[in-house]
C-alpha cells in the first residue's frame, strides 16, 4: 500500500517528505488549526513525514460546518488516516487534540492498525472530568479563556477575525467538554503524556491517569510553563519525539 498523493480536506503536509520511513500525525488544540504544527514539520523533515489535522470551520475549511463531537471527528478521521498507514506512524495531540488522537487510535486498533506511540500533550486522561461548560458561555468568556491560556494574541485580531475564530472555538469546546469515555480495552500503543507544571487545565495527577489506557507502556514528562508550554520548549519536545520514534523503530 502506498500513501495518497493528496492530503484531502482533513490533513495538511507543510514539508515535502516523500520516502520518509516514519510518519507523525498532529492533532490541534481547541480553536487551533493545522498550521500550528508548521514548526514541528520543519523540525522533523525530511526523516519524518509530518501531517497535521485540519478541523472543519477554520482557515481554508471556514465555510464548512463545525463539528462539536469528539466521536464524530474521530469517525470522520479514521478512513482518512487509514490511507496513510503505509509506514509506521505516531500521533501527537495537544489539549483537545490529545483526546481526539486517543479516540482515533482506539478505532484504528480495532481495525488491526496500531500507532508506534501516542503523545498526549496538555490534557487530562480520558476518564478524568471537571464538569466544564465554557461552550455554553458568552463570547466574552471564551475570549477571556483564550487570553488566560496564552495561546492566541487577541490584541492582534480585529472584530471580523474574532467573529471567524469564535464559532470554531465554541464547537471545539463543546466537543471536548461533552466527551464521554466509552469503556474498552487499553491501547496497545504506548503513551507519553506531556504537561506544563503551571497549566490550569491539567495537573500531574490527572495526566497520570493516561497510564490506565495503555498496555504498551507509559511515561510522563513535565515542563516548566502553562497550557502552551510547547512555545518555550519546542526544541526539547521535538528531540523527545524524535528519540521515541527512533526507539520504536
Amino acid at each position: 500500500m502506498s500513501a495518497p498523493t493528496s492530503t484531502g480536506a482533513w490533513l495538511r503536509r507543510f514539508r515535502p517528505t516523500a520516502g520518509a520511513p516514519l510518519r507523525l500525525v498532529c492533532f490541534p488544540h481547541a480553536g487551533g488549526s493545522a498550521s500550528y504544527f508548521v514548526p514541528v514539520a520543519q523540525a522533523h523533515a525530511p526523516g519524518v513525514d509530518v501531517l497535521a489535522v485540519q478541523y472543519p470551520g477554520r482557515q481554508d475549511r471556514r465555510a464548512e460546518p463545525t463539528v462539536g463531537s469528539i466521536a464524530e471527528l474521530a469517525d470522520s478521521l479514521v478512513p482518512e488516516l487509514l490511507a496513510w498507514t503505509d509506514v509506521p506512524f505516531a500521533f501527537f495531540g495537544h489539549s483537545m487534540g490529545a483526546t481526539l488522537a486517543f479516540e482515533v487510535a482506539r478505532r484504528l486498533e480495532d481495525r488491526g492498525v496500531t500507532p508506534l506511540r501516542l503523545f498526549a500533550s496538555a490534557r487530562r486522561g480520558p476518564t478524568t472530568h471537571r464538569g466544564e461548560r465554557l461552550h455554553l458561555q458568552g463570547d466574552r468568556v471564551l475570549m477571556e479563556e483564550l487570553r488566560s491560556l496564552g495561546g492566541t494574541d487577541l490584541r492582534a485580531m480585529d472584530e471580523e477575525i474574532l467573529g471567524m475564530v469564535l464559532p470554531a472555538l465554541r464547537a471545539d469546546y463543546r466537543a471536548v467538554e461533552t466527551y464521554e469515555y466509552v469503556p474498552g480495552p487499553p491501547l496497545r500503543a504506548p503513551i507519553t503524556a506531556l504537561i506544563g507544571d503551571a497549566d490550569p487545565k491539567v495537573v500531574e495527577a490527572e495526566a497520570l491517569t493516561w497510564a490506565e489506557h495503555t498496555s504498551g507502556g507509559f511515561e510522563l514528562e513535565v515542563f516548566r510553563g502553562g497550557h502552551f508550554y510547547l512555545a518555550d520548549h519546542a526544541e526539547t519536545v521535538n528531540a523527545l519525539i524524535a528519540d521515541r520514534l527512533r526507539r520504536a523503530r
